[in-house]
Parts: C-alpha cells; structure tokens; sequence
C-alpha cells in the first residue's frame, strides 16, 4: 500500500492549525497518559494504524506498560485503567461512533466522566477526542503508513 496524499505538503496552513491545537492539549492539565489512551482507542475504532502506531509508541516513550498497550482495545474487561482512564475511554468511545445509536453520548457517560474531570479538563478531552478523530481521518483517506513521520 502507498500513500495517497501527502496533506502535510500540500496544505501546510492546516496543518499549522492542528498543531496549535495540539500545543493545547500539550499544556493541558488532563494527565498525558489518559491523552494517549484516549488517541489509541479512537484510532483503533477508526481503524488508523497510522496513528495506532504512532500513539503506542509516544505511551512506550512516555514510560506506559505493554500490558495496558496491548489491552486498550478491551478496556472494559483489563484491569489495568483507573476509573478516571475508563471514564475518558468510554467518552472517546461514544464521541467517536456518533452514529452508532440515537443518542450518541448518553448522560450517564457524561455524568461518569464528569466525576472524574474538572469542567475544563472536560473541555480538553472533548477537543482531544475531536483533533484525534480528524487526524484518523486525514491518515486513512491519505493512506498515511505506520512509522512515517
């Protein structure tokens, strides 16, 4: 398989843009490991191996286990996420497969993330669940190869 496209090449302005974005969730204040979690489990819904790839290895660096690597695709059943992670996962879920059901964020998981996340850190997983989401889009119309950075 060979990339489609190389959007960073041809629209350069866009991808300045999305990087300010990215600076954001940089300085946030939502924990860089449940940032990376959330990337992996919305790239491996939107099957981008791409980003998959690029995102386990960021955790690998950041000092994440393999063990909860390797189960983020399960991480309703592993035991290795804390509430606060199962909350950001189950948002990153529903926010992802908008068109999954008729209500495609429900209060309950709303509610259970907002247990765990100030209204700002909120704010900041919903950007983080929406940048990821276009930058799976970008990679898998692109074709974007694992390990091409």
């Amino acid at each position: 398989m060979n990339e489609r496209i190389d959007i960073r090449e041809l629209a350069p302005e866009a991808y300045r843009a999305m990087g300010g974005v990215e600076r954001f969730l940089h300085e946030c204040d939502v924990p860089h490991a449940t940032l990376e979690l959330v990337k992996i489990r919305a790239s491996q819904i939107n099957g981008c191996a791409f980003c998959v790839d690029m995102h386990c290895r960021d955790a690998k660096k950041a000092g994440e286990s393999d063990e909860r690597l390797w189960s983020v695709a399960a991480w309703r059943e592993a035991p290795y996420y804390t509430d606060a992670e199962r909350a950001a996962l189950a948002l990153t879920e529903a926010a992802t497969r908008l068109a999954d059901r008729p209500d495609p964020v429900p209060d309950e998981i709303w509610a259970e993330a907002a247990k765990h996340y100030s209204q700002e850190q909120l704010a900041a997983l919903v950007v983080a669940i929406a940048q990821i989401n276009a930058w799976n889009r970008i990679s898998v119309v692109s074709r974007k190869l694992p390990g091409a950075l």
